[in-house]
């Protein structure tokens, strides 16, 4: 190929995803004819770049539709499946399967065919392992995720994994084995380490190092590598392949100089050698996105180093860019890649041109230097990412990134070289579990001096641009010196001039955060923090609250409106991790907490935002549990916030009277059930906004489709977390401006009544 073609087929190959992606009306007419017109050219100059484009867009328009049409959601579907991983936690298993066949069990359905992977729990599961053929009952739903801000996106890393549905596994009809797992390299290394007396630390840190399988690292391994830096350390990355190739290029070009002393640098055969390794142990990994793209750029780099007609680095940068893209379209959507082709780029900026290192001086200042320009980057493109934070990085990689290249990897892939000869084998990977132990102490000692940062949300966009642009001042060659230290100087002023997000007194933010079948509100102004209810618990154990925050929140006031597990399932974990002044629950409500009791007409302000509880009364021996609930009353100048818990309809009238209008906001009660939002509360109140917080596909067909029928003749502008996600307003003074929605609709900004159009129930 032409080297000036890679700089239009990366291009070609990034426009291909912004089309795929936002799909524009007449996209396959305009692909179709500019494929047309491209051959009618016959330039390979002009037909490979629009090809690479029209490819990548089919495939993700591809992708999208085969995505489980709604009309499956919740239906049986009879599936036969090869499991492909296999996690368990205590009674529940969590299995990723690529499916082979699939067919509804009713009658006049849609098909499934088109299912190529699911994500499925199972409770009390037999024993599964990888590699096995499964018969298995299912309920699916489409791939969906809790949207709030500033969190883990579950629905793009469903998409990023090719993952078109998630559900779980009927008991009845029971699964059924339908073929033993083949031969399969990976997982015999597996079980044959897992047959080796090695520490634990040993062998999760061999397994992720050697074989990509990074599912063995525990959460605690996780967390002491985001918090030093060092993620990138424990994947299969282009470290790891490049080092197999290097490895292997060395000992078969030593060889032909062996075997042809006079000529042996004009052996061409050690280099494909190196290439044949480099793909052999991406797949032995699994050919995981991470592999593969690491595999991709060790042979582009290999062509370079043969100096064999090979392109330049920036023309191998940008061709491996477009391969990658070329081979995994959805591999756009990961910041892993963007990391590491923004660190290449980095490195051939600062090293173009210079000579090469000489002598043991040299290679460490050469990498010292390296570590030093990339960490300002590095720390940027992580800021932006992931919105944290590892201030111990820069100087822990400098001891890291030797010892894990040099060492680390050499001694555990060695030990799988000698695996034959078990004496030195054991030698191998003893002396990687001890350097394993000094690493995870230095870390860990790392991390309790610098732990760990989570900057404010407002503050991570000015911080990742300004780490950024230190970090060009300081790669751009001709710069003089005095212009990048009083830039540096300059750019480090930054956060010094930024502020956090808050409430202006007399102002309440309140956020209805999307916890599925359940119920959380925050609700802040400038100085005090409230939660009424804290979300659900499902039967895993899981509790959404643990996806919203970093553990050490502080919260004055946390409001629990009943004892119900979709209300008060996250207390616990509130009373655990966070700090929390006050709990407030129903007299006669077992929260799991000590709790004050809520009585109607107390109330209290802050910031010069008033508070009142409308329910319960004193004695609430005689009600049910959820005519218990917390009926809580917020006033913030002019506007009004109402949030009810899951009392029915008729102790909705016994409070009535007492709550002020106008109301703006009603977060409606019982997540939109017909027991509650009666007739008489609707028309009295007329909210201008009312918020169902429910779950999407949820069991119960929540909001009814009368409740909703009843909010839209009065004209309140209907809200779901179930469609919209977490929904976020402000109210007071100057305050109240427009709803923001985590997940907004595209029907909400056209026809008639433009962002009031109503919500449909799910029934």
């Amino acid at each position: 190929m032409p080297f000036g073609l890679a700089i239009p087929l990366a291009l070609a190959a990034v426009g291909g995803v912004l089309l795929g992606h936002q799909a524009p009306a007449g996209l396959a007419e305009a692909l179709g004819l500019a494929l047309l017109l491209a051959m009618a050219r016959r330039r390979l100059a002009v037909l490979l770049p629009v090809v690479a484009m029209t490819g990548v867009a089919i495939a993700l328009l591809l992708a999208r539709g085969a995505e489980l049409p709604a009309g499956l959601t919740r239906e049986d579907l009879a599936v036969d499946a090869r499991v492909l991983s296999v996690a368990r936690e205590e009674r529940l298993t969590r299995l990723v399967v690529a499916v082979d066949s699939c067919a509804p069990l009713a009658t006049n359905r849609l098909p499934c065919d088109d299912l190529r992977r699911l994500r499925l729990s199972a409770f009390d599961a037999p024993a599964i392992q990888p590699g096995e053929r499964w018969a298995v009952t299912v309920r699916l739903r489409p791939p969906t995720g809790f949207a709030n801000p500033h969190t883990f996106d579950y629905r793009a890393w469903l998409w990023r994994e090719g993952i078109q549905a998630t559900g779980y596994v009927r008991r009845e009809p029971a699964a059924r084995r339908l073929e033993a797992a083949g031969p399969a390299p990976r997982r015999r290394a597996l079980e044959f380490l897992d047959a080796r007396a090695l520490e634990p630390r040993a062998s999760r840190w061999l397994a992720a190092l050697t074989l990509g399988a990074s599912e063995r690292l525990q959460q605690a391994d996780w967390e002491l590598l985001n918090a030093s830096g060092t993620t990138h350390l424990m994947v299969i990355s282009g470290l790891h392949v490049g080092l197999v190739a290097a490895f292997v290029l060395g000992m078969a070009r030593g060889t032909a100089r062996l075997v042809a002393p006079g000529n042996w640098r004009l052996a061409v055969w050690p280099w494909w050698l190196a290439g044949a390794a480099a793909v052999g142990y991406a797949w032995l990994a699994g050919l995981e996105p991470p592999a593969l793209r690491a595999m991709v750029m060790t042979l582009v780099g290999l062509w370079v180093a043969s100096g064999r007609h090979a392109p330049g680095p920036w023309q191998a940068w940008w061709l491996a860019l477009g391969l990658v893209l070329l081979l995994d379209p959805r591999s756009a959507w990961r910041p892993g890649l963007w990391l590491s082709f923004a660190a290449v780029a980095l490195l051939i900026l600062i090293w173009q041109g210079r000579p090469r290192p000489r002598g043991v001086r040299g290679w460490l200042w050469a990498l010292v230097r390296s570590q030093l320009l990339l960490a300002p980057l590095m720390a940027a493109a992580v800021l932006l990412a992931f919105a944290r934070l590892a201030p111990a990085a820069p100087l822990v990689n400098l001891v890291a990134v030797p010892l894990v290249s040099s060492l680390l990897v050499p001694l555990g892939l060695l030990g799988w070289l000698l695996a034959w000869l078990p004496p030195l084998s054991r030698l191998c990977w003893w002396l990687f579990g001890e350097l394993a132990e000094g690493l995870a102490w230095l870390l860990d000692l790392a991390v309790t001096w610098l732990p760990l940062w989570l900057p404010d949300p407002a503050l991570v966009t000015p911080l990742g641009l300004a780490s950024g642009m230190v970090a060009l001042l300081w790669a751009l060659p001709g710069l003089a010196r005095s212009l990048r230290l009083v830039a540096s100087l300059l750019l480090a002023l930054v956060p010094l001039t930024l502020t956090s997000e808050s409430s202006a007194p007399g102002q309440l933010r309140a956020r209805v955060h999307d916890v599925g079948q359940g119920q959380l509100v925050e609700l802040s102004t400038a100085n005090y923090r409230l939660l009424y209810d804290a979300g659900p618990r499902f039967a895993s154990g899981f509790a959404p609250l643990a996806s919203l925050w970093p553990p050490g929140q502080r919260f004055d006031d946390v409001i629990v409106s009943h004892a119900d597990l979709d209300h008060a399932g996250g207390v616990p974990l509130l009373a655990a991790e966070h700090e929390v002044s006050r709990f407030l629950a129903p007299a006669g409500e077992a929260v799991g907490v000590p709790a004050v009791p809520c009585r109607a007409g107390e109330a209290w302000e802050r910031d010069g935002v008033r508070f009142r509880f409308l329910w319960p009364p004193a004695e609430t021996g005689e009600l049910s549990s959820n005519d218990r609930s917390c009926v809580l009353e917020v006033t913030a100048g002019d506007h009004r916030l109402l949030i009810t818990g899951d009392v029915g309809r008729e102790v909705e009238r016994a409070w009535l009277l007492e709550a002020r209008r106008p109301v703006t906001v009603l977060v409606a009660g019982h997540h939109g059930s017909r027991t509650s939002s009666g007739p008489q509360l609707v028309q009295t109140l007329s909210p201008r906004h009312a918020i169902f917080s429910a779950g999407r596909d949820n069991p119960f067909g929540h909001p009814d489709d009368a409740v909703v029928r009843r909010f839209r003749r009065t004209g309140s502008c209907l809200w779901s977390t179930a469609h919209d996600g977490a929904v976020t307003l402000w109210l007071g003074e100057a305050a109240f401006g427009d709803v923001v929605s985590e997940r907004p609709a595209a029907w909400r900004r056209s026809g008639v009544g433009g962002d009031c159009l109503a919500l449909e129930s799910p029934e």
